[in-house]
């Protein structure tokens, strides 16, 4: 069975860091663009970053640019978001996610096929 496992949320004060996991079973990451996306209290879910397959480019939401990073490590089977210089706006469920693609990755929830069930991250003093 093909699962993706997130862990690594919490409770950090503003300006902290996290560093989210991600980890899949039942399928090998290798050929899969993986996605970070986020939804907080009343709010649509929103695309926060991706990494590529093919070439291992990536990409980031505006919003995350400069203060998050997106990593994988195929020998591990897993796919990392660090979170730096958070702030209260951050504050949401984290999902991970795979696309079986080969072309570059995207931030559009439809494109992705298997679904992390979520950690918590909460960003308050």
């Amino acid at each position: 069975q093909q699962q993706l496992v997130e862990s690594g949320g919490g409770l950090v004060q503003p300006g902290g860091s996290l560093r989210l996991s991600c980890a899949a079973s039942g399928f090998t990451l290798d050929y899969y663009a993986l996605g970070w996306f986020r939804q907080a209290p009343g709010k649509e879910r929103e695309g926060v970053s991706c990494i590529s397959s093919s070439d291992g480019s990536t990409y980031y939401a505006d919003s995350v640019k400069g203060r998050f990073t997106i990593s994988r490590d195929n020998a591990k089977n897993t796919v990392y978001l660090q979170m730096n210089s958070l702030n209260p706006e951050d504050t949401a469920v984290y999902y991970c996610a795979a696309d079986l693609a080969l072309r570059r990755c995207r931030l559009r929830a439809d494109d992705y096929d298997y679904w992390g069930q979520g950690t918590q991250v909460t960003v308050s003093s």
